[in-house]
């Protein structure tokens, strides 16, 4: 991963960019705003070298660094946690004029974001994701929030970062598990928007599964430039950036099922034939493209089942999803690969038979 960095623009009400290349972190010291005095680092303590180091960057500038260590994954994103930050930005001065930096996977990313929108209700954030998932998905597009003990992400705000920096340098450190969990969300851009990710995925699933595999680097690209365009026309999901959800709604109640043990990517994954085989019953897309799902998914280790007996549990779990509209539960399906549509209120039954394909 050696080709120059490239830059992808968001566009939108703030537009910002993203970096993407090696050692593009060592960029953010010098495009700090003027104004900022104080700069919060919020990282896992597994992370604390490759912080340590946007951090010595920083404080060469003259600027003071406050580093907050949080909980790895998904229990970073709790209002303990959150709180617990919060008091370390106050008793540090921070100000409206001060920022908060992002260094870690999807979760940190997320909960960096949620901190900054909420402190003095508003301060500036630049995410600095170190996964995939963090990569292609959760430093991008300004979403950002905690969990409870109802479901994922059901407490959160928009708020859009300066900017974004995609070290590919950090890839080489992710856990094969995690990478390949990361790889989902890659897959999902070329279901909704870019079917050229699927062809390259197809190419070489070995190298699909490591950043050292020939299409890394386009693989990215591609999968950020499909969210940075739909973001870019929706920033708060008033339409068209629901296609990025696509696999999420079941998604998100197999990880609550599992108490976050599983990678966001793999209940993803699930979710994905589920919307694919709901598509297919409802007569919208052919059994030729529900096996692609299977088979790409599949052939890049991903789950593609789960037991039978748990939709009675994840049926009533989706019904707390953001995308549900009272009682009306809505899905992101597809007309075809590359062309979403949404169903709302689909009949009992029919997610029943879906789900029934999925629990093979």
């Amino acid at each position: 991963m050696t080709a120059e960095p490239t830059t992808i623009e968001v566009s939108g009400e703030p537009a910002y960019d993203v970096r993407v290349g090696a050692g593009v972190r060592h960029e953010l010291a010098g495009r700090l705003p003027d104004t900022a005095e104080r700069v919060a680092v919020i990282h896992p303590a597994a992370l604390a070298s490759v912080a340590e180091s946007v951090a010595a960057d920083v404080r060469a500038t003259g600027r003071r660094v406050v580093s907050i260590d949080v909980p790895d994954a998904e229990s970073a994103k709790t209002a303990d946690v959150a709180a617990r930050c919060w008091t370390t930005l106050g008793r540090n001065g921070f100000t409206r004029t001060d920022l908060v930096v992002g260094v870690g996977g999807g979760a940190t990313t997320d909960l960096a974001g949620f901190v900054a929108a909420t402190w003095l209700r508003g301060v500036p954030v630049i995410q600095v994701p170190t996964t995939l998932l963090g990569m292609v998905d959760a430093a991008v597009g300004g979403k950002t929030g905690i969990n409870t003990a109802e479901g994922k992400n059901l407490v959160g705000a928009f708020h859009p970062p300066l900017f974004v920096l995609c070290d590919l340098e950090t890839l080489s450190s992710v856990p094969p598990a995690d990478y390949v969990g990361g790889v989902a969300e890659v897959i999902k851009a070329g279901f909704v928007r870019d079917p050229g990710i699927l062809d390259l995925v197809a190419d070489d699933l070995p190298g699909a599964v490591t950043p050292q595999g020939q299409h890394t680097v386009e693989l990215i690209t591609r999968a950020i430039q499909v969210k940075a365009d739909v973001v870019g026309v929706d920033l708060r999901e008033a339409g068209e950036r629901e296609i990025l959800n696509y696999g999420h709604t079941l998604g998100h109640a197999i990880e609550r099922r599992e108490q976050y043990r599983w990678r966001h990517g793999a209940a993803v994954a699930v979710g994905m034939v589920f919307a694919a085989e709901l598509s297919r019953l409802a007569g919208r897309l052919s059994a030729g493209e529900v096996q692609r799902h299977r088979a790409l998914l599949g052939g890049v280790g991903l789950p593609v089942s789960y037991p039978a007996d748990a939709w009675p549990d994840l049926n009533e779990t989706m019904r707390l999803d953001k995308k549900a509209r009272g009682s009306v539960l809505r899905f992101v399906i597809l007309d075809q690969i590359g062309r979403p549509a949404r169903l709302d209120g689909p009949d009992p039954h029919l997610l029943a038979a879906a789900y029934g394909e999925v629990a093979r």
